[in-house]
């Protein structure tokens, strides 16, 4: 019976009496002593890959007006990740071959990485699969 009261009161539908999953050692409002303190070691990612040149970046464009962020982005040498599953079918293959143009103009590639996901990298971009390298597709149990 009491998984039963433990559900229902998961569910919201009674209310949890149960004391034993308080901390009674907690307080609120601990002193500034005991405040969070970042690593001085750790930096902020979005600077770290400024400075390294490691960003992507993610688009999912409502419309045709929206291509071009993902110009702009791929002109500056960013990978961008486009996704177009909000979009109208007729807008989204525009948007598609807008990008396949950009990445044609700049020699960087596209690959489509789901339904109506698409991946653009620059021509200094190399894209690293799971797959290993000269592995044949026979299978994984081929023992030849």
């Amino acid at each position: 019976m009491a998984s039963v009261r433990k559900a229902s009161a998961w569910l919201g539908l009674v209310e949890d009496n149960d004391e034993r999953y308080y901390d009674d050692e907690y307080t609120e409002g601990t002193g500034a002593a005991e405040q969070w303190v970042t690593d001085p070691r750790v930096r902020v990612a979005s600077e770290t890959a400024q400075e390294q040149g490691r960003r992507i970046a993610t688009i999912s464009p409502d419309s045709f007006r929206d291509a071009r962020m993902i110009g702009e982005h791929f002109r500056e040498g960013v990978p961008v990740i486009v996704n177009l599953t909000s979009m109208e079918p007729s807008d989204a293959k525009r948007v598609v071959d807008f990008a396949a143009g950009l990445t044609f103009g700049l020699r960087g590639s596209i690959e489509r990485v789901a339904t109506r996901v698409f991946l653009l990298t620059p021509a200094d971009t190399e894209i690293v699969t799971g797959e290993p390298t000269g592995q044949t597709g026979d299978g994984f149990f081929n023992q030849s």
